[in-house]
């Protein structure tokens, strides 16, 4: 039996009609660039989420950039993440000029350790970037605490969190901003790069759309220069399709979690879920030992597993010059060696689940 990692054909044919709909319209109106699909999106999802705005942009990484330049943060400033995430975390960071510091992952969530960010601030910090890694939140209220204690700013990275939640609040709703990417293959996914900011703050929502619009509001009168980072009526057309059937897929994963955890919680060590707390897993990442032996079974019998992720953020060479060592992250270092992502996603059958259980099983047993 073949199990992808994510299947996204098996998606799109369960709603192709829909989508093959949506996209015939934006050509038929051609409303490629702005226009009312991307209004409809935008105001869709800004209602899904519980914001007043969301501005559509190019993608996950760009959002993330827009978001603290809007803030007015750049060169001489510091930025607080953490260190088990994608690059483009950091790496919006340091395109505004500014200096990104690296905060080691907590032991039982992989977010980051809330106990370790005071630690961390400097008279140069301006933002703390906490990132709801995997698709759950992290832990808010003591960053927000913190935060205010230091008169700092809280950006949400949700990339990997569509429709998580903390404490019955969306993940995007517990900061006064927050980033989504709608790479293909998240929980959320475009047809191609796609991501936005949101937020309940009209004066910054203005600027950050006119950031991402070459810094005008209307045609030719650019009041300042921003970027040409922009979410396309097409992107934004299946995004709205998707999103009706948002809710049905995480509750898909969800469900598929909750069997991986019944079944493999003696087996190896299955995810710790804050109290309070939507888990909507955008991946469900186990620890392991043998754990590369433990892939190489799985792929062997068609079974696509990752690694998210093999080289924590402070050791690629795109950060050698900050000069970390494996002490200043114990827990990340820790991690890198043990974690495996095993296939989850909305069009998951039962029948494959069980077949990833039984040869996780077999595995760990052998190796």
């Amino acid at each position: 039996m073949k199990i992808p990692f994510v299947d996204l054909l098996a998606q799109y044919k369960s709603i192709k009609e829909e989508i093959d709909q949506a996209i015939s319209d934006v050509i038929h109106d051609s409303a490629f660039i702005g226009g009312k699909y991307l209004k409809t999106f935008e105001q869709n999802y800004a209602n899904y989420i519980g914001t007043k705005q969301c501005i559509g942009v190019g993608n996950g990484t760009d959002a993330l950039f827009l978001t603290l330049k809007a803030l007015g943060i750049g060169k001489g400033h510091e930025v607080i993440t953490v260190s088990n995430s994608f690059i483009a975390t950091p790496e919006a960071i340091t395109m505004t000029g500014a200096k990104v510091v690296f905060v080691d992952c907590d032991i039982h969530t992989y977010n980051i350790d809330v106990q370790k960010i005071e630690s961390a601030i400097t008279s140069n910090t301006k933002a703390i970037l906490p990132v709801h890694l995997y698709g759950q939140p992290a832990d808010m209220d003591p960053i927000i605490e913190i935060a205010q204690r230091y008169n700092l700013h809280v950006v949400e990275d949700a990339a990997q969190a569509h429709g998580a939640e903390y404490k019955s609040k969306k993940a995007g709703t517990t900061a006064p901003f927050a980033c989504f990417s709608f790479f293909p293959g998240k929980n959320l996914g475009a047809y191609g790069d796609a991501g936005a900011i949101v937020t309940s703050n009209e004066e910054f929502a203005e600027k950050a759309r006119m950031l991402a619009n070459h810094g005008r509001k209307e045609k030719y009168n650019h009041e300042f220069e921003g970027i040409n980072s922009r979410l396309d009526g097409l992107q934004a057309a299946i995004l709205d399709v998707k999103l009706k059937h948002l809710e049905k897929w995480i509750e898909r994963r969800r469900a598929i979690a909750k069997i991986y955890d019944e079944e493999l919680k003696n087996i190896v060590i299955t995810p710790d879920v804050l109290p309070d707390v939507r888990h909507v897993y955008h991946l469900y990442v186990i620890r392991v030992k043998n754990r590369n032996r433990i892939k190489e079974f799985l792929a062997e019998r068609e079974i696509h597993t990752g690694i998210h992720y093999p080289i924590p953020l402070p050791f690629l060479k795109a950060y050698g010059y900050i000069e970390h060592k494996p002490e200043d992250f114990p827990t990340t270092y820790l991690l890198k060696d043990e974690i495996l992502s095993l296939p989850i996603h909305g069009s998951m059958s039962d029948d494959q689940v069980e077949y990833v259980i039984k040869q996780l099983k077999i595995a760990v047993n052998r190796l």
